[in-house]
């Protein structure tokens, strides 16, 4: 199988170095903006060769990977949309759906590429890894990365069950645990659990860093603030458009934090420690309840 991976980043590159190692992908053509990436990635092996273009790195794969941001997604659909094969399946790894899927409609709705093939949105899979690391870039891409790791697949009514079954045999190739699920659902979710976090950890971090004594807090900072920060080393870019692109749902999210905040605000300054206790056991009882799949491995 051929692979055109449109952005050579840690998820891509991952996905790409993974697939490549199960032997599920034979060739991976590459195309990134960002030429260092593109080199960095043909130095470690993870695509044979940089194309020049997302037409040229498109025009004749039987799988197209978009990996680029989410804010991204509509003009790297176009570009696809005019030099796919028809007979190639397209998905992604971008962390909301409802956008992606979007973005896919506008670009997929049913036309014909320049080279004279004919596409369709039966052919789109969205897909969406529940895996990284704190720091971004192709360099820090690792084949083991999705193993154990849940991968959830979003389809619409217009997805092929064939280009479904493909997609998720592939994330089963690779180690991953496979879910299909609702892509207003999953945007829902994981405002909270995923989007939230990271928002509050850059939030945090930016805010020390802005005091006039920041680095000496730094300094003095310990597991606690390491374990709560870590995410913030994260690509700035790509969660930007992640909070804008799912800004609905994350804002819904966003407002029961700052409410919560709030009462936690008003009992700090009224000294009511049994409303302080009582939020945190209530926190701490439900840490320890879904530790075992929070921390499984």
């Amino acid at each position: 199988m051929k692979l055109a991976l449109i952005g050579t980043g840690l998820i891509g590159g991952s996905a790409a170095a993974a697939w490549r190692k199960s032997g599920a992908v034979s060739h991976v053509i590459g195309f990134d903006i960002d030429a260092d990436s593109g080199r960095a990635a043909e130095r470690l092996g993870i695509v044979d060769v940089m194309a020049p273009s997302i037409g040229a790195a498109v025009t004749d794969a039987d799988l197209v990977l978009l990996a680029v941001p989410v804010g991204a997604m509509r003009a790297v659909f176009n570009d696809v949309a005019a030099h796919v094969a028809a007979h190639a399946i397209i998905t992604d790894v971008g962390s909301t759906k409802v956008s992606v899927i979007e973005a896919a409609q506008s670009a997929l709705a049913g036309g014909t590429s320049s080279s004279g093939s004919s596409f369709s949105l039966r052919r789109f899979v969205p897909a969406h890894p529940i895996a990284g690391r704190e720091l971004p870039g192709v360099q820090h891409a690792d084949a083991n990365l999705f193993r154990n790791r849940l991968l959830i697949t979003t389809p619409t009514g217009d997805t092929h069950a064939d280009a479904m079954g493909q997609v998720e045999m592939l994330w089963r190739s690779a180690g991953a645990r496979v879910m299909r699920m609702d892509a207003r659902e999953h945007d829902r979710v994981f405002a909270a659990v995923s989007h939230l976090p990271h928002l509050l950890a850059f939030a945090l971090v930016a805010s020390i860093a802005s005091d006039a004594d920041g680095e000496r807090k730094f300094g003095f900072a310990g597991a606690g603030f390491r374990d709560f920060t870590r995410i913030a080393a994260g690509s700035a870019a790509m969660w930007r458009d992640v909070c804008v692109a799912n800004r609905t749902a994350l804002g819904d999210e966003l407002r029961r934090y700052r409410a919560a905040l709030d009462e936690l605000q008003s009992a700090v300054d009224r000294g009511d420690a049994d409303t302080i206790e009582h939020n945190f056991e209530l926190a701490s009882r439900a840490r320890r309840r879904f530790a075992p799949m929070l921390d499984a491995e």
